[in-house]
């Protein structure tokens, strides 16, 4: 049975959880943390998303994120990331 659709409000936040394919590292070199790091704040500033934390782990990464809007600016901008 396929997992329901995700549901997201526009002012609430949300606890994006990205992993590495099968737990994989995804950072390698600081270099790595600050580009993911400015691509996430351009990805921000775009699409009006307020993020209020973040941690970048050698293998994942945790956003809570606040979008002015509903689900389809939170897709695009996990897709950017």
């Amino acid at each position: 049975m396929p997992r329901k659709p995700r549901f997201f409000l526009p002012n609430v936040p949300v606890h994006i959880v990205q992993r590495g394919a099968s737990r994989d590292p995804v950072f390698f070199e600081d270099e790595d943390y600050k580009a993911y790091a400015f691509w996430m704040k351009e990805a921000a500033v775009k699409y009006n998303v307020a993020i209020h934390a973040f941690v970048l782990m050698t293998n994942h990464v945790h956003i809570l994120l606040t979008a002015q809007s509903g689900c389809s600016i939170l897709v695009d901008v996990m897709f950017l990331l």
